[in-house]
């Protein structure tokens, strides 16, 4: 049996498992091609034990993506448990058979040995601006099938014993539209799998693989008695909380998203029983989408310092229905899943608005408002695609208003700097500002959310964009006012707006008009001008400090 290691020594090489998965993030984000990974950042990078649990995750990587890599690793074992060798690099992409979230996401692990013992696996995933289908970049809100999604990529091997098979990689980039920059960003992933293969040696050279494993132990036994902990804090009882989805871009409106939060001793369960069934368009989840999303809602309440890792997961129970639109059936469309898991994020705050009132925050803008612009760029007639998602409004929270113009809540992106649009695609920025008043009023008010207006220059330019809280305003908390919702629009040389659809796709324009996106702001906390509490942050301290505040105020 392996001997316990001392707090100091644990923590020291806990440090250097995050440095191992930070410098593959960085690794990768330097040797992109595609903006939405060098300037966005849309990319997570991790290390897991041979079992497929989650030890450690870069600092600067997405929370939705948490499940995924995970997911990943469990597949391989399942299906590869005795055929994984030294070298190999596996990859894939679907939802439905290989632990993905979505198609653009695409899944890299590779697994590190010690003298024949699989010891770990270094992972990482990547949102690609495009894999294929039937629209660009897989981001309008009217699809209603995975398999027009793009290419759905199984569990596959890219890399069988250090020698690329040439076959697979061939028939992936032949199936993407920008085959270039698509093997360029898989290069990237490849790049940053084998340096983490490199370190997590380095590491097992220094200290010894039962070291290592002990490690590895201790980090997922701690994480999960510590989260057990802070549940154990939460008086038992049931909270809920329902909110909902403007739509599907189709046909379904009002999507209902639903949570039974049951709490006793250390023990928790999320139950979403009554959440609607799933639905046509592709704003489904799959359960590690939701699952990642929960875990996230209740570390950010409970335990912001607690590591990503899958202690967090063994602590928390979730119950939801095959079927549902959190725990979506093949082949339902998932492309735009991440506004569902923002959603997600909202109910399970809301259903702590009571318990947790110093913690909870009005409701964030509440999407991953997308756009994305393509066409053939007339200097040198090559095809692009340039994608992004937009933040907006930060909920208003218990001592300061909400943040404004940024990421919220389970993505984690940067912004892309006009520079580098004006630099790689053949589109002028005309305004990128804040909208003003777009922060619901507050004791603290709500975050604004971001104008951006981009023209096409010298060509005919697609434009597909998808937005939520576009008709459900993000809600304010204990007396704040809502956030303003988003906005789509299309102005001529002339000024004149037109309204477009929430999910709008195969909008096409010339430098005759211009594209104006406007991202939802959010809901304020408190009360607006009510400065009658402030004596309540003396109790911040006190462990019965929620059940005083709700008693004393409300």
């Amino acid at each position: 049996m392996n001997k316990r290691i001392d707090p100091i020594s644990l923590e020291i090489t806990w440090n250097s498992l995050k440095s191992v998965a930070d410098e593959c993030f960085i690794t990768l984000m330097r040797s992109a091609f595609s903006t939405n990974i060098k300037e966005r950042h849309d990319h997570s990078t991790a290390i897991t034990d041979s079992k497929g649990k989650l030890i450690a995750q870069a600092e600067n990587a997405l929370p939705i993506h948490l499940a995924s890599m995970g997911g990943l690793i469990q597949h391989i074992l399942d299906e590869y448990i005795d055929n994984i060798n030294e070298g190999d690099i596996f990859i894939a992409n679907d939802p439905h058979v290989a632990g993905g979230t979505h198609l653009p996401d695409i899944n890299m692990a590779m697994p590190v040995f010690n003298k024949g013992e699989l010891i770990a696996f270094v992972a990482n995933i990547v949102h690609h601006a495009d894999v294929g289908g039937a629209a660009v970049g897989s981001m309008s809100g009217g699809l209603n099938e995975i398999y027009k999604e793009g290419l759905r990529i199984p569990l596959i091997r890219l890399y069988k014993k250090g020698e690329i098979v040439h076959d697979i990689f061939r028939f992936l980039l032949l199936n993407m539209r920008l085959s270039d920059e698509r093997k360029g960003d898989i290069n990237a992933q490849i790049a940053a799998c084998r340096l983490g293969v490199s370190r997590i040696n380095d590491l097992i050279k220094k200290h010894g693989v039962m070291y290592i494993q002990t490690v590895f132990n201790e980090i997922l036994s701690r994480s999960k008695k510590r989260m057990q902990i802070a549940i154990s804090r939460l008086p038992d009882g049931d909270y809920s909380f329902t909110d909902f989805m403007d739509d599907d871009g189709l046909n379904t409106k009002d999507i209902k998203i639903a949570v039974k939060i049951i709490k006793k001793g250390k023990t928790i369960l999320f139950d979403f029983s009554e959440t609607d069934s799933q639905v046509e368009g592709n704003f489904n989840l799959t359960f590690n989408a939701t699952q990642s999303s929960v875990c996230y809602s209740l570390k950010a309440l409970l335990d912001p310092e607690l590591p990503n890792n899958s202690g967090i997961f063994d602590a928390i129970n979730i119950e939801i229905p095959k079927g549902s639109f959190l725990n979506c059936l093949a082949p339902a469309s998932v492309a735009l899943r991440a506004n569902t898991c923002q959603r997600v994020v909202d109910v399970v705050f809301g259903a702590f608005i009571n318990v947790l009132p110093e913690k909870v925050t009005g409701a964030a803008n509440g999407a991953n408002t997308s756009a994305v612009f393509s066409g053939v760029n007339p200097l040198n007639g090559n095809r692009y695609v340039y994608l992004e998602t937009l933040g907006g409004g930060m909920g208003g929270r218990y001592t300061k208003d909400g943040k404004d113009g940024v990421q919220v809540n389970i993505t984690n992106t940067s912004n892309l700097p006009i520079e580098a649009i004006e630099m790689e695609y053949p589109l002028r920025v005309e305004e990128y500002s804040l909208v003003e008043n777009s922060g619901g009023a507050g004791k603290h008010r709500g975050g604004l959310g971001i104008r951006r207006t981009i023209r096409p220059i010298g060509h005919k330019c697609e434009f597909s964009g998808v937005g939520e809280r576009f008709r459900h305003s993000p809600w304010g908390v204990f007396g704040g006012k809502p956030g303003k919702p988003g906005k789509f629009y299309l102005k001529d040389k002339k000024g004149k707006i037109t309204n477009l659809s929430s999910k709008s796709s195969g909008i096409y324009t010339t430098e005759n008009h211009a594209i104006i996106m406007e991202t939802p702001g959010a809901g304020g906390y408190g009360k607006p001008k009510d400065r009658k509490k402030e004596d309540v942050l003396e109790d911040k301290n006190s462990e019965k400090f929620s059940q005083n505040y709700i008693k004393k105020y409300y």
